[in-house]
């Protein structure tokens, strides 16, 4: 899908590289580090697009969600050559999530500490001999890059109000919590990025109506986000590089990128050592144009640390 050219686009700010003296607030010697993070959806079918965005946004860190890739199948290779480590987490299905780094990768976690599975109840009710097993899905890994640490998390869609898979959303998004609670008081920038499935506002859906009775914009689900802010995570707001609006995703059907149909789902949770650091925070729009794209774009936070 196209949206019908290049108007109205604001290039990214320009940035040094990590490493190099830069000049923030007036000051010289403080570092830019760039983190950003986008669900891929399907890491090795869009390999080239996500090898070209690497190229051009020049990310010191990089939160993917949606690798549907066994974690042996990443293509760790095609992005060590640009520079970056990764630790990655998949099973091969719909779920799996990464870090990239060319910063340094250390610490690294996968799966919440406690993380619930999802039993399918379509998958309960076929067992009759042994009982089915909840599945630990492959939705969160954590590490540290440089001077921050992050969460990479993929939360689950949630699928209807009154389906199992909600309730599964809403304890898994409670898991979550307790396990940022530490890094969330903490004197080191630390963040949560990734596809939460959750529009924190009404204004954050192109028309709310369209969303009534279904899920990413329930009480319940905005009161998980206003319990990782009660822990000391602020919602890291992103500029939009075109319309009024920084949306993140947009569904493929029914020309909904070029008419601007989109939702902003894809967020940045940062403590305060984090959001005080932030310099700029964009929705990159350009990365979800053309064919062969995920339908979601990343969002990109730099710091001045």
């Amino acid at each position: 899908m196209t949206d019908g050219g290049r108007s109205g686009r604001t290039d990214p700010p320009m940035r040094w590289s990590y490493g190099s003296l830069s000049v923030a607030g007036g000051r010289l010697g403080r570092m830019t580090v760039r983190i950003a993070t986008w669900n891929i959806n399907s890491v090795n079918a869009r390999l080239e697009k996500l090898l070209e965005w690497l190229r051009s946004a020049q990310p010191d860190v990089l939160c993917l969600q949606e690798l549907k890739s066994t974690t042996d199948a990443f293509p760790f290779e095609a992005v060590r050559e640009l520079g970056y480590e990764t630790a990655a987490h998949g099973t091969g299905r719909w779920n799996g999530v990464a870090i990239l780094s060319r910063i340094g990768i250390e610490d690294v976690v996968r799966d919440l500490p406690g993380q619930p599975g999802y039993l399918d109840p379509a998958a309960a009710a076929e067992a009759t001999l042994v009982p089915a097993e909840p599945e630990l899905e492959p939705r969160a890994v954590a590490a540290t890059c440089g001077p921050v640490r992050v969460w990479s998390v993929y939360v689950p869609n949630g699928r209807e109000v009154d389906h199992a898979h909600y309730a599964y959303k809403l304890k898994w998004l409670s898991t979550l919590r307790d396990a940022v609670v530490a890094d969330a008081a903490g004197e080191r920038p630390f963040a949560v990025l990734g596809d939460f499935n959750i529009a924190p506002t009404d204004a954050d859906v192109w028309d709310v109506s369209k969303f009534e009775g279904a899920t990413h914009v329930t009480p319940a689900e905005r009161a998980t986000l206003a319990d990782l802010q009660a822990v000391g995570l602020a919602d890291v707001f992103p500029r939009p590089l075109k319309y009024d609006h920084p949306y993140t995703y947009w569904d493929y059907r029914g020309l909904s990128f070029p008419k601007n149909y989109g939702i902003r789902i894809d967020l940045v949770y940062g403590n305060k050592p984090f959001t005080e650091a932030v310099s700029d925070s964009y929705v990159d729009r350009e990365a979800r144009k053309g064919k062969g794209t995920s339908d979601h774009a990343p969002v990109v936070v730099d710091l001045a640390l």
